[in-house]
C-alpha cells in the first residue's frame, strides 16, 4: 500500500480507538448515577469547597475535599480533564464548569477552572467532580491525519514518503563533532542530527543518556536557527526536557495548561512569563479599568430611564474598548515572548497551540516518541522541515484502549517506522545506571548484547549486598486475587514477603540508605497490588524514617526514573499459567531498568514460567546464582 493508503487505514483505527475510549467513558460516567460513577472511581460527591486563589494566568483553582469517609479509589491524578458539577435534585449535572485537577493528595483535589471568575452557585453546595472524556485529543490527531492524507505537495509530503519508505532521508557530510561531555555513540549520534536533511533518530536504552544527548542536540542547533520546536507525548517528559534545557542557559518557552506544567519547567509557563513581563503591570491596570466599568454600567438603578440607559452605553461602550486594549497588550506579550524564545516547549497536542498554529521551524524534536501515538507526532512534524526523533522501543508502548485497534497497527509508531524505513538511526551503548549483573539480562533480551556499563556505575555508592535477586513463590500458595471493585489484580501473601524483606534489608543496611540517601522504588504491574503494599507500608511506624526515600508506583509512573533499590512484585500466581499484560514484556524491561545498584523481583515461577521470557529470565537468575526461594524467608 501507499503511504496515503495505510494513512487512511490508520485514520480509521484512530476512529475505533476513540470509540473504544469514549464507550469506556460512557459505562463509566454518562449512563450511570453519581453513586455508581463514585463507586467507580470517576467522581468525587459530596465535596467541600475549602478555598479559592487566583493563580498564574489570572485562572481561578478551587481547592475542593471529600469526607474522610470516601476513602475509596479513583482514577483522577494530576492533569486529568474534569466536570466541575452542582447536583440539583431532578437534573443531574444542571451547573456546571472545566477545568484540570492540579493537585491531588488522598481527599484533597485542585482544580483550576476554564475561567477567570468563580461560578456563582459553587457555595450553595451539592457540589461533585467528574472525569471528562477528552474530546480534544483525537480531534487534533484526526485533523492532522488529514490533512497529511490530501497534502499533494510540500516539505510534508516528503517527509510522509520519508516515514513510509517511499523516499529515502538524505543526510549530508558535515562537521563531526567530538564533544568532551559526550561519549562517543552520544557524538556520533550528535554527528547525525546535524548533518540530517530530513530525518535523524536516537534509540537510547535505558541509563545511556538518551535526554542527555538530546538537549545537547538542542544546545547546538539553536546556535544556527533562531527557534526550534521541542516535543514529548506526556506533560512529564515535556517538563523534564524544559529543565534540562534551561540548565544548559537557554531560553525556552513552555505552552500548556498551567494545571499541567510542575517542577521548575512552572517557571517557562507562558502564564508564568506573562506575568513576569514588563508590560503585565499595564494589561492589569487596563482590565481592571475595563471590569469595574463593566460593573458600574450594569449595577442596579431604580429609576432607569431615557438618560440613565445612555449613560450605561456609554460605559459599556469604553469597557469594551478597554478590554480590546487589554486584549492587544496581552497579544504583543504573548508575541514578544514567542519571538525571543530559543526552544518551545510543549506536549504533542499542544504543539497546535493557538500562539503557534501558523509557525513552521526547520527541526522539531520529538522525545520519548516510541510511547506517542503516530497520529499526535504528525501534529509537530506537519511544521517541520526536518525531524529528529528519541525514544526506545523496547521500553513503554503507546496507551491504546482498543485490541482492535492495537493490533491491527495503530501501535506501530512513527519511531518503529522510521527505524525500520531508515537507516538514519544510532543506539547509545554506554549506560550510566544499572550495575552489569542488573543491566546483562535486559541487554541480551532487547538490546542484542550490546549494552556496556560505565566506570562510573561501578564505583556509585551502594549496598555491600547483591545486585539482583529473584525470589520464587512456587509453591506457597501465594495465590493471586481479584479486586471486585476495581477488577484488579493483587496479591496478599507476596506483597507481605516483598514489604518484610524490604523491611529486613533497611534494618540490614540503615546507615548506608540514610547516610548516601539511597532512593527506593517499589513497582507492581497493577494498581490494586500498589494500594495494598501503600496500606501496608503506612500502617508500619518503621517506615516512618524512610518516607521521603520510598515510592511506591505502577510501572507507567516510573517510566524515565530510576532509584537506587528497586523491588518488583509480579503478583501473578494462578494454576491455569495466566500472566495478563505481564506478556508485554517491555514493561517488564521498563520496571527491571529503573533499579541502579540493587533488583528485587518477586513472583511465582511455575506460573510465569510457561511463557518464553519469563523462563529464560529463570534461567537467567539461576546460572548467575541469584535465584531464592521465598521458603527462605518465611
Amino acid at each position: 500500500m501507499t503511504a496515503r493508503h495505510q494513512l487512511v487505514h490508520l485514520r480509521q483505527l484512530l476512529k475505533i480507538e476513540k470509540e473504544a475510549d469514549f464507550d469506556q467513558y460512557q459505562q463509566k460516567i454518562l449512563n450511570s448515577s453519581v453513586q455508581q460513577r463514585k463507586k467507580d472511581g470517576v467522581c468525587w460527591y459530596p465535596v467541600r469547597l475549602q478555598s479559592h486563589r487566583i493563580t498564574t494566568g489570572d485562572r481561578i483553582t478551587i481547592q475542593i475535599e471529600r469526607p474522610l469517609e470516601d476513602d475509596a479509589n479513583h482514577v483522577f491524578q494530576v492533569g486529568s480533564v474534569v466536570s466541575v458539577f452542582q447536583n440539583l435534585a431532578s437534573q443531574e449535572r444542571a451547573n456546571y464548569i472545566g477545568g484540570v485537577v492540579s493537585y491531588l493528595r488522598k481527599n484533597v483535589m485542585k482544580v483550576a477552572l476554564n475561567s477567570q471568575d468563580l461560578p456563582s452557585w459553587i457555595n450553595e453546595g451539592k457540589i461533585g467532580v467528574d472525569l471528562m472524556f477528552d474530546e480534544a485529543t483525537y480531534r487534533e490527531m484526526d485533523k492532522a491525519l488529514a490533512r497529511l492524507i490530501d497534502a499533494e505537495n510540500g516539505r510534508i509530503v516528503e517527509l510522509r514518503e520519508i516515514f513510509y519508505g517511499e523516499k529515502k532521508a538524505m543526510t549530508l557530510p558535515g562537521h563531526s563533532f567530538q564533544l568532551p561531555s559526550l561519549n562517543d555513540r552520544q557524538n556520533d549520534a550528535l554527528t547525525g542530527i546535524i548533518n540530517a536533511e530530513d530525518v535523524a533518530i536516537i534509540h537510547g536504552p535505558p541509563g545511556t543518556g538518551k535526554t542527555t544527548t538530546l538537549v545537547q542536540a538542542i544546545a547546538e542547533i539553536v546556535k544556527t536557527e533562531k527557534q526550534v520546536l521541542v516535543c514529548a507525548p506526556s506533560n512529564a517528559a515535556v517538563d523534564l526536557l524544559v529543565e534540562k534545557l534551561t540548565d544548559h542557559q537557554l531560553d525556552v518557552l513552555r505552552l500548556g495548561h498551567p494545571a499541567r506544567v510542575s517542577g521548575a519547567a512552572v517557571m517557562r509557563s507562558l502564564d508564568h512569563l506573562i506575568s513576569s513581563h514588563s508590560s503585565y503591570k499595564q494589561l492589569k491596570e487596563v482590565r481592571k479599568k475595563a471590569d469595574e466599568l463593566k460593573k458600574l454600567g450594569y449595577k442596579y438603578k431604580r429609576n432607569f430611564g431615557h438618560a440613565e440607559r445612555k449613560q450605561r452605553n456609554l460605559i459599556l461602550d469604553e469597557a469594551r474598548n478597554l478590554k480590546l486594549e487589554a486584549d492587544h497588550i496581552e497579544h504583543y506579550i504573548m508575541s514578544d515572548l514567542l519571538n525571543s524564545a530559543q526552544v518551545v516547549a510543549c506536549t504533542l497536542i499542544n504543539a497546535n497551540h493557538q500562539l503557534i498554529r501558523s509557525r513552521s521551524f526547520k527541526s522539531v524534536f520529538i522525545d520519548e516518541a516510541s510511547q506517542a501515538l503516530e497520529p499526535a507526532c504528525w501534529i509537530p512534524v506537519m511544521k517541520a522541515h526536518r525531524v529528529i526523533l528519541a525514544g526506545d522501543h523496547h521500553q513503554l508502548p503507546p496507551t491504546i484502549k482498543s485490541y482492535q485497534a492495537a493490533n491491527d497497527g495503530l501501535e506501530i509508531t512513527l519511531f518503529e517506522k522510521g527505524i525500520n524505513h531508515q537507516k538514519v538511526d544510532v543506539m547509545l551503548e554506554l549506560q550510566y545506571r544499572m550495575h552489569p549483573t542488573i543491566m546483562n539480562f535486559s541487554s541480551e533480551m532487547f538490546y542484542k548484547g550490546s549494552l556496556i556499563a560505565a566506570e562510573s556505575v561501578l564505583e556509585a555508592e551502594g549496598l555491600d549486598d547483591a545486585p539482583f535477586e529473584f525470589i520464587d513463590t512456587a509453591g506457597c500458595s501465594y495465590d493471586e486475587e481479584v479486586d471486585k471493585l476495581t477488577l484488579s489484580t493483587y496479591n496478599r501473601e507476596e506483597g507481605q514477603l516483598l514489604i518484610k524483606h524490604l523491611k529486613s534489608l533497611l534494618e540490614e543496611h540503615s546507615k548506608e540508605v540514610i547516610q548516601h540517601n539511597l532512593r527506593i522504588g517499589v513497582i507492581a504491574p497493577y494498581k490494586a497490588q500498589i494500594n495494598f503494599l501503600d496500606e501496608l507500608v503506612s500502617d508500619d511506624s518503621f517506615f516512618q524514617d524512610y518516607a521521603s526515600l520510598l515510592n511506591i508506583n505502577t510501572v507507567d509512573a516510573f517510566q524515565g526514573q530510576e532509584r537506587d533499590i528497586i523491588y518488583i512484585s509480579l503478583v501473578r500466581s494462578n494454576g491455569k499459567g495466566e500472566i495478563g499484560f505481564l506478556k508485554e514484556t517491555r514493561r517488564l524491561n521498563v520496571a527491571m531498568t529503573r533499579a541502579k545498584a540493587k533488583l528485587v523481583m518477586i513472583g511465582d515461577s511455575a506460573t510465569l514460567c510457561q511463557h518464553e521470557f519469563f523462563d529464560k529470565l529463570i534461567t537467567y537468575v539461576q546460572s548467575e546464582g541469584l535465584y531464592k526461594s521465598a521458603f527462605e524467608f518465611v
